[in-house]
């Protein structure tokens, strides 16, 4: 295989879990090629460095394989290459991640009594 469609590579090494969904973070802006903005038919070849957004995290990988079906995940990442950069920035974010302080979620929504006390409060300063 010489070359392959953009979208349909990113769909075999699991970047994206549907060939839509490729299509549209290649429209939208989230992948790049070299440095620049690209389309989903865009034909790729071994040795080109693909930038893809995925939530906070930017990826930067170098293509060393061309597969166009999809396969396990051993496979997938075996069709590419994180770059050294790209790695030291999502150990970066992880860290970051975890200085960050921690959201209680066990409070949970204020139940009835909850919001009696509260009104209770507000009406006492009226």
């Amino acid at each position: 295989m010489e070359n392959l469609r953009l979208d349909k590579w990113l769909w075999a090494a699991r970047f994206f879990k549907t060939r839509s969904m490729c299509t549209e973070a290649i429209a939208g802006g989230r992948v790049h090629i070299d440095g620049q903005r690209v389309k989903p038919g865009r034909k790729i070849a071994i040795g080109m460095s693909v930038s893809v957004t995925l939530g906070q995290i930017e990826k930067t990988v170098i293509i060393k394989a061309l597969h166009d079906r999809r396969a396990s995940a051993t496979i997938a990442q075996s069709l590419y290459e994180e770059t050294e950069e790209s790695l030291a920035k999502l150990e970066a974010h992880k860290a970051l991640m975890k200085s960050a302080p921690e959201v209680d979620r066990a409070l949970g929504r204020p139940n009835k009594k909850d919001r009696r006390d509260m009104r209770k409060f507000k009406q006492s300063f009226e």
